[in-house]
This record gives structure tokens, sequence and C-alpha cells, in this order.
């Protein structure tokens, strides 16, 4: 039997630590916002037991938790190392991955969305901890499911959102030919349990979740009202249409505001009509004579 150890890892943000074993654990990514979610994981219900654990996540020779602010770390993180080699020692199962890996029950419904270049299609389960753009297959290296959409050969791009996929697609082919087609195609992908991206593309986003956050990388005032309020009123709406909005920059001299746009938003011919007549005017109103103008600097 492998005599398991465990090193306490920090990561990018405070409020998760990794605690690595000195060999794989699982094939698969997984990740358990509760009790109820962790029924194929004896270790991740376990550790739910702990009152400050508030999210689980498990990938090949790592655990990572979530912790509530009840705690700090410095506190509790050497009895966990503890714990958890204790458990692993003793032969206990961490996933039961053959049963996580049957067919899952997933549906898959498809989306217009104002860029008729663009479909998206919306799981009933979230497939992804953070947003992914990929213009094409080389960029999709770390997501199989990506690789795979690029071998069809009227995607253009693929967008993933926490329980969506926006797909543009090229001027050869109509969405009435080929819906059904990805449809069912996202749908088998996910059902048969595969990883969407790759487990270090999974441990990145959660490492950089809420530290790597837009308003922890500015200073001034102003952008971080401006993050604020694109975060509260803007991206909402954004991702209901399939796509996404970033913050870029904020220069005060000409009260530009400079955002991205990704998914369906890209590109999107009725966009300039949204960031004019939609997101600049909410922020000329919310913020008074700082803002003059919002311009996309990717189109």
């Amino acid at each position: 039997m492998k005599d398991y150890n465990i090193t306490v890892v920090a990561t990018n943000n405070p409020k998760i630590l990794k605690f690595e074993a000195n060999d794989f654990l699982v094939k698969g990514s997984y990740e358990y916002k509760n009790i109820d979610e962790a029924k194929d994981s004896p270790l991740a219900q376990q550790l739910f037991y702990l009152p400050f654990v508030k999210t689980v996540y498990i990938s090949g020779n790592f655990v990572a938790m979530e912790r509530f602010d009840i705690v700090e770390w410095q506190d509790v993180k050497d009895e966990i190392a503890q714990q958890l080699v204790e458990y692993l020692n003793a032969g206990e199962p961490v996933v039961h991955e053959k049963e996580a890996n049957k067919k899952q029950p997933i549906t898959v419904y498809a989306e217009v969305t104002p860029n008729p270049a663009v479909m998206k299609f919306v799981s009933n389960k979230r497939i992804v901890p953070a947003t992914y753009e990929f213009k094409n297959i080389d960029e999709a290296k770390d997501s199989p499911l990506a690789r795979e959409l690029f071998h069809f050969p009227f995607v253009k791009e693929v967008f993933f959102d926490e329980n969506y996929i926006s797909v543009s697609k090229y001027d050869v082919a109509d969405w009435e030919e080929i819906t059904m087609q990805l449809r069912e195609f996202i749908r088998n992908f996910l059902a048969d349990g595969k990883d969407v991206v790759s487990a270090e593309a999974y441990q990145k986003a959660i490492e950089e979740a809420d530290s790597q956050a837009p308003n922890q990388q500015v200073k001034d005032a102003t952008s971080k009202q401006i993050i604020d309020i694109l975060e509260e009123y803007v991206k909402p709406a954004v991702a209901s249409d399939g796509g996404n909005i970033l913050f870029q920059s904020y220069e005060e001299e000409s009260k530009t505001v400079n955002v991205i746009l990704q998914g369906a938003c890209s590109g999107c011919p009725s966009s300039t009509y949204t960031l004019k007549n939609g997101i600049e005017t909410m922020l000329k109103n919310m913020m008074g004579d700082k803002v003059n103008e919002v311009v996309a600097i990717n189109g």
C-alpha cells in the first residue's frame, strides 16, 4: 500500500489552501459545494464535517479547500494535513470514480444570442469554474472539449462560462443545419463525465478566484467603482446573451473606459449599440462627469 504524505501549499487566493499528496489520488477533477454534492466522494463528505469548509476541490494529486472566514488556515492546516494522511494511509476511497463517471443526467439546450454568428448551449449543471475563451485550436490545448469542437470545420471560436458554451461559426454553415449536431455532441461529452478543461487549467482557475478579481488589480477609486457597476449590472445581462465583459483600463485624462468583449459579444453587430446606448449611458448616469466614453478595445 502506498505510504502517503501531504505537503501544504499556499495559493494566490488566501481563502483556498492546497494539500498536495506524493501520488495521484484521482483521474478526473471534482468540485463539491456541499455534502450533498459530495455523495460520490467519501473524503469530501468527511471534510464537510469541518464547519469552516466551504468548498472542496479534488484533482490529480491534490485536495484543495476554500474556507469560511470563521478560521484562519494557520490555525487548522496542520490538523487537516494530518487527517488527510491518516485517511489516505488507511486505504479509504477518495472518489468513487467509476460511479461518478457513469452516464450523467445532463440536459443541454440551444439558445440564440444577439450575435447571429454565435449560438449558446446551456447545461443544467455547472461545467467550469471560470470563463475560458479559445480563438483557435492552438489556444484550446488545455480544454479537451474545445479541441474536439474545433474539429467541426464550421466552428470558429469557443467560449465557456459557468454553465454554458458559446460557439461562434463560420458563414459556411447555417444554424438550422448544425445546431442539433452540436447540442448532442456537447450533451454526450458532458454526460460521459469527460474533463471540459484540464486539471491544470481547472486548478489555475481555482487558485485565481477572488484574488484575481478585476477590482483587486486596480488601485484608483474610479476604476473600482466602474468595475463594481460592470460586475453588478452589466455582466449578468451579457452572460444571458452568451458573452462576457472584462474591465481593461480607465484613462483619467480622456475619461475613457476600455473593456474587452468575449463570447457572443465579441464581433456582434449589435455590440456597438449595446456599448454606447447601454453600458456607456449607464456609466455616465451613475458616475456623472467621470466617464466620457466606453470603448471595446477588441472590436
